[in-house]
């Protein structure tokens, strides 16, 4: 798909301009179509097991993830911030708490003991925690069930807020790791916070 694209452009004739444009907007009718669905399926979730949804923080995501050329150019091309649209607006219609939560070292940490070091993953697919030794199935998973987990301190922060600081917010670690100059980034989520708003419980990420 990159590639073609690229042929496309190297060309610059009126005809590989157009068809140029053609590819470019059937390619984000199928991003709009798999983001709908993958929002559906999330929040029926969410709705089926009585849970809310904590997800990451999806800002920036492709400065952070480093990848090979052609997953890249795919990830590149994709439209993330249209999916965090999409989940905020499916979740708020059916009452649904979700949050985003700063990803900072959620690769990195244990899901198990929450021990954070960047040698617990070797490579993009492996998780083994060099503290208490657990070994994840993919190490997608276990930086998803850490986003997961963080969930229910976000949605507290929020509902802790002034009821005046509305709008998104995210929520990070509660601790900067020694020796890392990251800074922790606040909470965020679609709805005003309410006093009356139940804590999310068993986030679905």
């Amino acid at each position: 798909m990159a590639a073609k694209r690229a042929e496309l452009q190297a060309k610059n004739t009126q005809g590989a301009k157009r068809r140029l444009k053609t590819r470019r907007r059937r390619e984000a009718r199928h991003h709009t179509h798999v983001n709908h669905k993958i929002a559906k399926t999330v929040v029926a979730e969410a709705q089926r097991t009585g849970r809310g949804i904590s997800i990451e923080d999806l800002g920036g995501i492709r400065e952070r993830v480093r990848l090979h050329a052609p997953q890249r150019a795919r990830l590149h091309s994709w439209a993330f911030a249209q999916l965090g649209g999409y989940l905020a607006y499916k979740a708020k219609r059916a009452g649904i708490a979700l949050v985003m939560v700063d990803p900072a070292y959620t690769s990195q940490t244990c899901q198990e003991c929450g021990y954070v070091d960047r040698k617990n993953r070797p490579n993009q697919a492996t998780f083994i925690c060099r503290a208490c030794g657990v070994v994840a199935s993919h190490a997608d998973i276990a930086a998803a069930r850490v986003i997961a987990s963080r969930g229910p301190a976000a949605w507290a922060a929020v509902n802790r807020a002034q009821p005046s600081a509305s709008g998104p917010r995210r929520c990070g670690p509660n601790r900067s790791r020694p020796g890392v100059g990251r800074r922790n980034r606040k909470t965020r989520t679609t709805e005003e916070p309410r006093d009356t708003n139940p804590v999310l419980q068993n986030p679905v990420s």
